[in-house]
């Protein structure tokens, strides 16, 4: 099992498929999963002839579950001793959801000289939280009450949690107990201090001045009934701030889409990479 450990000691895990020589795939998972949620888009990919890479955020999956540093700007260091260490260049990064913000924060971080695109899908920026500034985020009582699901009983939450994730609430959905499992076990791999301190991170970050950085092609692809990061202040906002990004709007498209819209979403980014 592959892993790097970064300069303050922590060892992160990752997958790293097809050939060394092919462009890269970066992709960027969202809470409280890990590098398998893309297990489908890496074989996809890899067949394509891509590189492609994911990685379990620290104190999620496989990785190491540490007490501090389970913060925004720590997830995107990590991502950037990741790509210096394998010594990418011309990579493409794609996050998904709270992966959407650690991209994000890396660009605003460490810049764009090693990345060709970036793909950000139901992506939390610029800011999930209801502000004075930002009155058409979510309240914090909503954050406070996941924070309260995962501390009391995180099984039990993380199972209730995949209904409104993948639409299952939703009438003519195809509820799969499978995918809900999958989701289930791996939450439960990560450690609950990290995800707890990570509800902080995705909810609380404010990537407003990082989008501003974004100079590389941009996808922005979100469904219109997510139910996790609503539309409105995320990919909505994101695109009158990053300007030249595309986007695409997936109707009545849930959070988990990659999933449950994986052959049309496969295809769009596929389209995405090769333009």
């Amino acid at each position: 099992m592959a892993r790097i450990t970064t300069q303050d000691g922590t060892r992160i895990f990752y997958k790293d498929w097809g050939s060394k020589e092919a462009q890269p795939i970066l992709f960027s998972h969202g809470w409280p999963l890990s590098a398998d949620a893309w297990d489908a888009q890496m074989l996809f990919f890899a067949d394509k002839g891509y590189r492609v890479i994911a990685h379990d955020r620290r104190s999620h999956g496989r990785s190491d579950q540490v007490w501090d540093n389970n913060n925004m700007d720590q997830y995107a260091d990590d991502l950037a001793e990741l790509i210096e260490t394998l010594d990418l260049h011309d990579a493409i990064l794609v996050g998904h959801s709270t992966g959407g913000g650690e991209v994000t924060r890396y660009i605003g971080r460490h810049g764009s000289a090693r990345i060709a695109k970036v793909a950000l899908i139901g992506a939390v920026p610029p800011l999930m939280l209801r502000t004075e500034a930002n009155p058409g985020g979510l309240p914090i009582e909503v954050f406070d009450g996941i924070r309260k699901g995962t501390y009391d009983n995180r099984s039990q939450f993380f199972q209730d949690l995949t209904t409104p994730f993948y639409g299952y609430n939703r009438a003519g959905s195809t509820p799969s107990q499978g995918i809900r499992d999958s989701f289930w076990l791996q939450g439960m791999m990560g450690g609950l201090k990290g995800q707890l301190d990570s509800i902080r991170a995705f909810s609380e970050s404010d990537f407003s001045e990082d989008l501003k950085r974004f100079d590389k092609p941009t996808l922005v692809l979100h469904g219109d009934d997510d139910q996790i990061v609503p539309i409105g202040a995320s990919a909505l906002a994101t695109v009158r701030i990053v300007r030249h990004a595309i986007l695409k709007i997936y109707e009545g498209a849930d959070h988990g889409l990659t999933q449950t819209h994986q052959d049309r979403f496969n295809a769009d980014l596929l389209d995405f990479i090769r333009d």
